[in-house]
């Protein structure tokens, strides 16, 4: 029997598009697929309301955050940490050989703009990491009053990891100043797992240009310069993942990104509000996330063993993440999901739980 994923990521991807992906295959190299891939460019382009560069690469979310770095930083980089993916990146900067400072919270907080500009005074940075939602703790960072601060510091780069959040949550990338905004297809775009799409600013470029040890798969140079010429990915990409994102935007186009955004807020509202009633949110109060509610186990339950019984009636949630196993559990809201699904969802928890 099939689980309905209520898990953040890979989330619960419709029959629809899984069928989209059987399309018979075209060669990489072919019209059929510069077609194709500048098609999915422009279509990300309009429905993200930005003029940077966009590029969909056939890998992880995590790629693209060694990306921002290898291209973006030179020497030194301040990384905002405060769960299991902030500190990805940080662990990222120093594995790639970068002077890479960090500003450290206690899992469940949330960076805050003036702690940034503190540090922004203190150092001069080529770049600031900030995870737009953390997926490890439920914590949405103020990221539009961090933007703010950032365009105080306009020879900064502004790197987000949007991986869990774009597509659900409102991110209006050019208006903030993102110079690299980076995702995942398994999350809120509500695909299999295996692409990951990026948005470049060109001061992001333009930095790229005078870094040296950009390596040679996440080149965004390279990359911008193949796109430009060929209209394609310098590298094969997963061609039957593009027959799905492809199809996934039209319907992401069909439903309005506005009302994607509400209905996002109102299943993230929904879940939040029985939470609180029976349990409690480990996110800093006033920083919860839009697409994955992270719960306090304060009545002591089996997670493992809830989801032995979610299991048996079709449904998915997720054990907290790393050192919060136990100590909490997540329910994701994002993607295709429906506000009647995340009812469903809830109904059946409060009856196995008896609450």
């Amino acid at each position: 029997m099939h689980k309905k994923l209520f898990i953040p990521g890979p989330t619960e991807v419709r029959q629809d598009i899984l069928d989209a992906q059987s399309t018979p295959l075209i060669g990489h190299r072919m019209k059929a697929f510069t077609e194709l891939y500048t098609g999915i460019i422009k279509k990300l382009t309009d429905l993200l309301e930005t003029k940077g560069f966009i590029t969909v690469l056939t890998a992880s979310g995590t790629a693209l955050m060694e990306g921002a770095i290898r291209n973006c930083v030179s020497n030194d980089v301040l990384c905002c940490t405060y769960g299991a993916f902030s500190e990805r990146w940080h662990k990222i900067a120093k594995q790639c050989d970068k002077n890479a400072d960090a500003i450290t919270l206690d899992w469940g907080k949330s960076v805050k703009p003036e702690m940034i500009e503190e540090k922004l005074k203190s150092k001069k940075y080529e770049a600031v990491t900030v995870v737009q939602n953390e997926t490890s703790t439920g914590v949405r960072p103020p990221i539009e009053a961090i933007a703010e601060v950032m365009k105080k510091y306009p020879d900064v780069m502004f790197l987000v990891d949007t991986v869990s959040s774009l597509m659900g949550d409102k991110v209006e990338i050019d208006k903030l100043g993102i110079d690299v905004c980076l995702t995942s297809s398994q999350k809120a775009f509500a695909l299999p797992p295996g692409l990951a799409v990026g948005i470049i600013s060109e001061k992001a470029l333009k930095k790229a240009e005078t870094v040296k040890g950009r390596g040679h798969y996440l080149d965004f140079v390279g990359i911008k310069d193949y796109f430009d010429k060929k209209g394609q990915t310098p590298s094969t990409p997963a061609i039957t993942l593009m027959y799905a994102l492809d199809k996934q935007l039209d319907k992401i186009k069909a439903e309005g990104m506005d009302n994607r955004y509400k209905r996002h807020c109102d299943m993230a509202r929904y879940v939040q509000d029985w939470a609180k009633k029976n349990f409690s949110l480990f996110a800093e109060p006033g920083y919860e996330s839009v697409t994955v509610t992270c719960i306090n186990n304060t009545k002591k339950i089996s997670v493992a063993d809830l989801n032995t019984e979610l299991g048996k009636r079709g449904f998915a949630i997720s054990n907290g993440y790393g050192k919060l196993k136990e100590e909490t559990f997540r329910i994701a809201h994002m993607g295709d999901l429906t506000l009647d699904e995340i009812k469903e969802l809830i109904n059946n928890i409060s009856e196995i739980l008896k609450i």
